[in-house]
């Protein structure tokens, strides 16, 4: 059984004529073009430790197959506004597991983006753990109902936007939670 014991986050933006160059140039720019990813879905394991890029970038090996959790948005609109982001919810309690979001939106910020991703991430692990929450209120209200709980410590997100290339170029934004063994 192989379960992740520790994970680190990157971003990164590229912009080519290809589309498929473009998505390359994202990964060169969030230093981790050298690894087949896999992408798997969103839960944060237990007892995962959150390292730093750079102390992650370390691990990697060309070719190296590699877990990710991936959010990815590309255009070739002029001036199109584009976002990835990766939401992440942590409980209290870290032999719990913990939830990862991916949002993928158009026309929003990276701070829209990233507070939508980290609520949906923190929604999933409020309903998994039992925090009782009126899912209509705004996501300042909720993320505090949600930590008052003391069953979720903390949540955060990772974002990157773009504008659109203005001459049409392929523009791709990609936001990594990369899981090591």
């Amino acid at each position: 059984m192989y379960v992740p014991t520790k994970i680190f986050f990157t971003k990164g933006v590229g912009r080519h004529k290809e589309y498929l160059t473009s998505f390359e140039l994202a990964l060169r720019s969030a230093g981790v073009e050298i690894c087949n990813l896999v992408t798997v879905s969103s839960i944060f394991p237990t007892n995962c430790k959150r390292i730093t890029k750079e102390e992650g970038l370390k691990e990697l090996s060309p070719g190296q197959i590699t877990f990710a959790v991936m959010a990815r948005n590309s255009t070739n609109e002029p001036n199109r506004l584009i976002a990835a982001s990766i939401g992440v919810a942590l409980p209290a309690d870290s032999n719990q597991y913990g939830y990862l979001s991916e949002h993928h939106p158009f026309g929003e910020t990276e701070k829209v983006a990233g507070e939508y991703a980290e609520d949906l991430a923190a929604t999933m692990l409020a309903t998994t753990l039992g925090v009782e929450f009126n899912p209509d209120t705004d996501w300042s209200e909720r993320e505090n109902i949600y930590k008052m709980s003391g069953k979720i410590v903390r949540s955060f997100n990772i974002t990157q936007s773009a504008e659109g290339d203005k001459n049409g170029l392929w523009t791709t934004v990609l936001s990594l939670g990369i899981l090591l063994p």
